[in-house]
């Protein structure tokens, strides 16, 4: 469990998985090979562990990876020690992210974001407004382009949003949404990202990485 002093007011979650190969990004096994997809996982979530650190320099966020597979001594060998880890337990993708938002307030922040590591599109400057706008809104979803959502961020546990909904399905981010209207939440909403899950958004991830070579290069 994190303690007080680790956590700041507002506080960024990131649930990922340990990359073993034949386990991770199944979808696009059969493109990349075993190997090939847990590569692929491994390195857009590094990735996003870039773009939270760069958020770290702008405002105060304290972070916690969460993990499905593998164990802590694995997740610190391959991302560090320095960071704080926890499983994401048993249960539903809704019941994990409950669990992780629920420990993070009562351990003292007043805002937390959840993220995954599938959208490499997801940079600074998105993470920065989520919060922000997390000071005057309720919820904040990142909405994405295949139905379900790449950011979720809450003001206080909100465990309707996570009940009966069809994770996996393309009806996530519309029965999230439906929810919060029904609980009359203020929301805001980002940009719409893509994520990288099946064999046809690979060119994303390339598309990225080229990006971030151009910029070295400049």
């Amino acid at each position: 469990m994190l303690h007080l002093s680790e956590i700041a007011k507002q506080h960024l979650i990131i649930f990922t998985r340990y990359p073993e190969s034949g386990k991770t990004k199944t979808r696009l096994i059969p493109a990349l090979g075993n190997e090939g997809a847990a590569s692929l996982h491994r390195q857009m979530t590094e990735y996003t562990l870039l773009q939270v650190k760069e958020l770290q320099k702008v405002i105060p966020v304290s972070l916690e990876v969460r993990f499905a597979g593998g164990n802590s001594q694995l997740m610190q060998d391959w991302l560090g020690s320095d960071l704080v880890y926890q499983s994401q337990g048993g249960g539903d993708l809704g019941k994990r992210m409950e669990r992780s938002l629920v420990n993070a307030f009562q351990t003292g922040a007043e805002s937390a974001v959840i993220i995954g590591t599938d959208c490499p599109s997801l940079n600074t400057n998105i993470l920065a407004q989520a919060f922000a706008e997390l000071q005057q809104r309720n919820l904040v979803l990142g909405p994405a382009i295949d139905g379900g959502y790449y950011l979720i961020g809450l003001q206080y546990p909100i465990p309707e949003l996570f009940t009966d909904i069809d994770w996996g399905t393309d009806r996530v981010f519309q029965q999230t949404v439906d929810i919060a209207h029904q609980l009359n939440l203020s929301v805001f909403y980002l940009p719409t990202l893509a994520d990288v899950d099946r064999p046809e958004d690979i060119s994303i991830w390339e598309n990225i990485l080229q990006t971030s070579k151009d910029k070295k290069i400049k």
